[in-house]
């Protein structure tokens, strides 16, 4: 039987308006959902500054350095107020990376030290392996600092696609060395590339942002060696600071470095109109060493480190466009422990793993104004130190000031072999000046029980060091 082709016309019609509304209907739940915040699988920039001081950046109330990219940046979106990191480098990133408190790894105390005999151990599921699997691109700009004696802890071999930067800390920023031996990298293998270290940072980030940006979603980490020692900077950036006295006037200049640099990503998000899915994360790894006389960490006590508020509370901001509301503070004690989940949750990603977490899902009380996920945090246990914070209290054993410096970075401390105890209001009291242990002595045993519980859960620390008849290779990573 022929069909008149007129008569199809009706059907095509319906098709075709069936189609439209369809259409329609798809972009009006979509536009739904951005306005209730539910968010979608957002791109994820983590940016991870060393060694900056809490007070060095505009949005905490410093003054005395400029920081227009990073205070543009947390108001746009939460300045993360109470948010905790562990007192030194490699266990902060340690913590980033698993979710799980750094004395599940062996990792809290000290620092991966070159050629050290460990590193993150390898059964731990890392960030960057989770969302390679929902996935995402992964990538890691700066310093890596858990491990490199073997290929298999680099981080190309730890989830990440590309690899930029330096394994160890404390680099020279313009030759790239440290001890002896040259460590800058590219996908793992050495890379000559001159220049100083921050800029370099930034243009290979911004290259990845340019060139990759938008062909898939992608977990750009960027953890600066910038501010940390060597202090080493151009000089055009200290010319600013001329009444600032050394080494702080070079520290300003490399924290002006450091931000310009965050603006240079930033305009590159926003170049390729990748910024309204983004997520954008910064943080510092601890507090500011030496506070006073090179960083600045506001009334908070004493510096990297310690376990005071100002050697474990910093500088800390997030922001994603129409997810989270400009100018919002979230007063909510955080810990970096909760990134790990809260950005697998918003990847879609599982959490289910062997290893258990410490971290909890932080985005409503970062996007909707929840209270803290934690009923206890964790700042550290070792075998000689050791703190926690449960609601408005701290607990502090064997502190110690940065003044009298009883390196917690490497367990020994002048407290060793006496214990002290300080407890703390830290809403009565933020800069912890007075030491509540005897006028609360149920309050001790409380907070006392919750930590000795938890610290029973420590491994041993991981301190296997590089042999007496060590010699520096020529390229860090590579024996």
């Amino acid at each position: 039987m022929k069909t008149n082709s007129a008569s199809r016309w009706p059907w095509l019609a319906v098709i075709s308006i069936t189609v439209t509304l369809l259409c329609w209907t798809a972009l009006f739940r979509t536009a739904d959902a951005q306005r209730s915040g539910q968010p979608g699988k957002p791109n994820i920039l983590f940016i991870l500054a060393d060694d900056l001081g809490y007070a060095d950046v505009g949005f905490t109330g410093g003054q005395e350095i400029k920081t227009p990219n990073l205070d543009k940046l947390a108001a746009a979106g939460a300045r993360l107020d109470q948010f905790y990191v562990q007192p030194v480098c490699s266990p902060t990133r340690a913590a980033l990376m698993t979710g799980r408190y750094p004395m599940r790894h062996g990792l809290q105390v000290g620092v991966v030290r070159p050629w050290a005999q460990y590193g993150l151990p390898l059964a731990e599921r890392t960030l960057a392996q989770a969302l390679k699997e929902a996935g995402y691109a992964t990538a890691i700009c700066g310093k890596w600092h858990l491990g490199h004696f073997q290929r298999a802890y680099l981080p190309t071999a730890r989830g990440f696609d590309h690899q930029y930067g330096h394994y160890n800390g404390a680099i020279d920023y313009f030759t790239h060395e440290r001890d002896g031996g040259f460590d800058w990298h590219r996908d793992d293998q050495a890379s000559h590339d001159e220049g100083y270290s921050t800029h370099l940072l930034a243009r290979e980030a911004v290259r990845l942002i340019r060139e990759d940006g938008g062909r898939k979603p992608f977990f750009l980490y960027v953890p600066f060696n910038a501010v940390h020692a060597p202090h080493q900077v151009p000089e055009k950036y200290k010319q600013p600071y001329a009444q600032l006295r050394e080494p702080r006037r070079t520290y300003a200049g490399m924290v002006a470095a450091m931000d310009e640099a965050v603006g240079q990503i930033l305009a590159a998000l926003d170049a390729q109109g990748l910024r309204r899915n983004t997520l954008i994360v910064f943080s510092s790894d601890n507090g500011g060493p030496q506070p006073g006389r090179v960083t600045d960490n506001g009334p908070l006590r004493a510096g990297k480190a310690t376990l005071y508020e100002g050697g474990v509370r910093v500088a800390a901001c997030a922001a994603w466009e129409g997810h989270i509301k400009p100018g919002t503070v979230v007063k909510e004690p955080l810990h970096m422990v909760d990134w790990y989940p809260t950005l697998l949750e918003l990847a879609g990603a599982p959490l289910a793993q062997k290893l258990p977490l410490d971290g909890r899902d932080a985005w409503p009380t970062m996007a909707a104004g929840k209270p803290s996920p934690h009923e206890e945090i964790l700042l550290n246990a070792t075998p000689q130190t050791g703190a926690i914070r449960v609601g408005d209290w701290k607990l502090v054993l064997n502190g110690g000031d940065s003044d009298e410096v009883n390196d917690q970075a490497s367990g020994r401390g002048k407290t060793a072999g006496r214990e002290t105890v300080e407890l703390f209001n830290l809403a009565a009291d933020p800069y912890e000046k007075q030491n509540l242990a005897d006028q609360q002595p149920g309050k001790v045993k409380e907070l006392r029980a919750r930590y000795d519980a938890l610290a029973a859960q420590a491994v041993p620390p991981k301190l296997r060091p590089r042999s007496p008849d060590f010699k520096a290779p020529k390229v860090w990573g590579e024996p």
